[in-house]
């Protein structure tokens, strides 16, 4: 699958109806959600639930002014919640099992085949719905006249802090045949540095967030002022001074999440373009994000972004990508395998069995390319672009971030510096 995304231009009045398509999309969903818990015994699956959507727009008249399919891919994102915990249960995953969780804030509604037409020139997309959301102007860089209509499976409209998008997911086979270079590498993943490999390259942590914290909490302080206590106990709605501040505060904060998104995407292309297997560490974020000390350094790092984009690429570019257990690996000494413990504080690997001397980070990453190399069976972790058509909605996230959209100025590489 491929995801090409364009902006939306259009009236206020249409965005007003596309924000209705998304709460009767997230009812659907969450309507879904409610009969499956309340049916468990009868054993309720995917199909039981697109059924269950044809009851739902017979019930509730705003709900069968949505598409029908439009409904089914609300019903697939339930399913997709529930066999995503089903799945966690039969591996038995340490901690939480994930079980669905009805949605409060949804900011997307997607559409299948139907309920929606291209204009003859592609550059105006219409949503025929009951909804009456009307046309749009597409404004973008991406060109659909190379694509048949049957090949778009999907069409997701989004909502932004900075406007409204919709994102056209297309079946083609994203796999491009390359000539290897025979070179590999291991990756270790830090804070100092965002990669150092086994080679001895670093990159430096380009720390987004850090950069921006000033003006974010700034643009924070200044929303909380136009916040008013009063109004929400009288429940009232919030001033129009109010939201504008808290619009201007998401605006901020949605940059700094594409700074970090283009960033990840570059360097994973560097990588993967630059050698044939890539070994990297197989780190549990989620659980690592719970140390209070480091959360917000690990959250700027951006490092699950980083290998979604590396097994990606390596998907389409036929090269082999490795995730392999991190323990001990900045701890080993890749000269002689002997243990050297060392706290965080300490930088460089000095090994007392053999003398080896090396940046700790460095260290890790031949320890990871020596585990990849003895690693066989797990290449990665998503199976990048093999979904079937009614799962692009699962390769779309939940906040209308499409992870296989790709730049159309990817080809310029980042630069990675020497130790």
């Amino acid at each position: 699958m491929r995801i090409f995304e364009f902006k939306l231009k259009g009236k206020e009045k249409q965005f007003c109806r596309v924000d209705n398509a998304i709460r009767t999309s997230q009812f659907v969903r969450n309507k879904c959600l409610r009969y499956w818990i309340d049916n468990k015994d009868k054993k309720v699956n995917k199909y039981a639930l697109n059924k269950y959507c044809v009851v739902l727009a017979a019930k509730f008249p705003f709900a069968d002014e949505l598409n029908s399919m439009a409904r089914q891919s609300a019903a697939e994102r339930a399913w997709s919640a529930i066999s995503r915990f089903y799945d966690n249960c039969k591996k038995k995953i340490k901690g939480k099992k994930g079980f669905p969780k009805f949605k409060k804030h949804s900011r997307s509604v997607e559409y299948k085949t139907s309920g929606w037409k291209l204009s003859d020139n592609r550059k105006y997309l219409t949503i025929t719905d009951n909804k009456g959301i009307g046309t749009f102007k597409l404004v973008g860089t991406h060109d659909l006249h190379f694509y048949n209509i049957k090949q778009i499976k999907r069409v997701r409209l989004v909502r932004r802090a900075d406007g409204y998008y919709a994102q056209f997911a297309i079946d083609v086979d994203v796999k491009i045949e390359t000539e290897p270079n025979k070179k590999m590498i291991g990756i270790d993943l830090g804070l100092k540095y965002f990669i150092a490999d086994s080679n001895g390259n670093v990159e430096a942590s380009p720390n987004f967030y850090r950069k921006s914290e000033k003006q974010l909490n700034r643009a924070n302080r200044k929303k909380s002022k136009k916040y008013s206590k009063t109004r929400k106990q009288a429940k009232k709605p919030q001033s129009n001074n109010y939201h504008k501040a808290r619009n201007r505060y998401a605006r901020k904060h949605l940059r700094v999440s594409r700074q970090r998104k283009e960033y990840c995407k570059r360097l994973a292309y560097y990588v993967i373009q630059s050698n044939d297997l890539v070994a990297y560490e197989d780190l549990n974020v989620k659980g690592m994000v719970r140390n209070r000390h480091l959360a917000k350094s690990i959250s700027d790092a951006g490092w699950s972004t980083f290998r979604d984009w590396v097994e990606y690429f390596g998907l389409k570019y036929g090269k082999v990508t490795i995730a392999v257990p991190p323990h001990n690996t900045s701890q080993d000494c890749s000269n002689c395998g002997e243990k050297v413990k060392k706290s965080l504080s300490t930088r460089t690997h000095v090994c007392p069995h053999c003398g080896f001397v090396e940046d700790r980070d460095v260290n890790a990453g031949i320890n990871i390319l020596k585990r990849g190399l003895s690693t066989v069976g797990h290449t990665g972790t998503y199976a990048w672009g093999d979904l079937p058509s009614w799962d692009v909605g699962v390769n779309l996230h939940s906040n209308g971030e499409s992870v296989n959209q790709e730049s159309p100025d990817l080809l310029d590489k980042p630069s990675i510096s020497t130790v």
